[in-house]
């Protein structure tokens, strides 16, 4: 999708058509969650400081993030996606890998796929989105971004060469700023580059994994699509305004973020067999402590139970620390256990379903649990 949270916010509010929108917290310590093609035009890009995207564009308007709102309309596209394949790998809420090879039969080639499936997010949603196609997802992923916005690219397999080679080596998915850096103080400023590199220049780079760094710049990639991939951990994490020192401060926004992780991990039918906690300090160190729990839970309670002991034992090992984020982390997932036949669900089970409907129908803060107010 292009400028997915933003062009949400656009689509939804009329008057925010054509301009600079920003979404994200507008805090001192605010990062910019999505930027709209307007803003961008000044440098202004996601994960970047709010203060400086401000500083780069002061008459960019901003918006605050409304992760259930894109979720509603991420839905809809995936739902476009499945219509064409059960072939479909989510990355994120607006981005996925497609495998067609089985229905370019029954619905024509894949470019014209492609087209359809733009064809069908617009209609339903008011959105573009940008589609690559190729032989692999490697090659589809770095065509998708060429065209942006609303754009369609097709690379054919006697084309991938022609098309990957005057690429940045920053297009290729995975290096990050600091080794597409390296790789460009070396000499080497172009996927064809990279591909042509003889060991000797890339050993001193990627080590054992040169082979495979020129191989990617070469378009050769044979995993598959997995449409099943399990969720390996679920978290909930904030990042405060201003340091905090006071435990029964903190202890409250755990409290917030512990029934967070759990009415997601509810969400989507897991309970957790280890719950832990994300702890920064103001100087930026980070600490984690987790600890396993047997049977598995979904249950709110449980989980703000298990992390406030977890926090508590920090706290009194770091007397006086302040804190700038702190964190809920839930690992080893898995489906939640259903009910026996005859089995009365638990008191708690029933009190976290009747707040998730609340919830869902109200808005988050319609109801919330008292150890997290003030």
């Amino acid at each position: 999708m292009d400028a997915f949270y933003a062009s949400v916010e656009q689509h939804d509010d009329p008057t925010l058509a054509g301009r600079p929108v920003i979404v994200g917290w507008d805090g001192g310590r605010g990062v910019v969650a999505a930027a709209s093609y307007e803003v961008r035009t000044y440098g202004v890009h996601s994960a970047m400081p709010m203060s400086r995207a401000l500083r780069l564009c002061p008459d960019a308007v901003c918006v605050r993030p409304r992760m259930a709102r894109y979720q509603e309309v991420s839905h809809t596209v995936f739902g476009v996606f499945r219509e064409i394949t059960p072939l479909v790998q989510g990355l994120s809420l607006d981005e996925a890998f497609l495998d067609v090879t089985g229905s370019e039969a029954a619905l024509a080639e894949a470019a014209q796929i492609a087209r359809t499936i733009k064809q069908r997010i617009r209609e339903r949603t008011g959105l573009t989105a940008s589609v690559g196609v190729a032989p692999n997802k490697l090659v589809a992923k770095i065509a998708s971004d060429l065209h942006k916005p609303d754009g369609l690219t097709l690379v054919t397999p006697a084309t991938v060469s022609a098309v990957l080679d005057p690429l940045s080596v920053r297009k290729l998915p995975g290096l990050g700023r600091k080794l597409g850096e390296k790789v460009e103080a070396a000499g080497i400023a172009t996927l064809g580059q990279l591909r042509r590199a003889t060991d000797a220049q890339l050993w001193p780079l990627f080590g054992r994994y040169a082979q495979y760094v020129r191989e990617r710049a070469a378009g050769i990639d044979e995993r598959p699509v997995q449409p099943d991939q399990e969720e390996k951990s679920l978290s909930a994490e904030d990042t405060f305004a201003s340091d905090i020192g006071e435990a029964r401060e903190l202890q409250r926004h755990l409290a917030r973020l512990a029934e967070l992780a759990a009415q997601r991990l509810r969400g989507r039918g897991l309970a957790a067999a280890c719950i832990g906690v994300k702890i920064r300090r103001a100087d930026f160190s980070t600490f984690t402590r987790q600890r396993a729990i047997t049977p598995p839970t979904c249950e709110g309670r449980a989980v703000a139970a298990v992390a406030a002991e977890l926090l508590g034992r920090w706290l009194a090992g770091n007397p006086g620390a302040k804190l700038r984020l702190l964190g809920v982390v839930l690992t080893e997932l898995a489906p939640a256990a259903q009910l026996a036949l005859f089995e009365e669900a638990r008191p708690q089970s029933r009190l976290d379903a009747t707040l998730d409907e609340a919830r869902a129908r109200f808005g988050t803060r319609a109801l919330r649990r008292g150890s997290s107010i003030e």
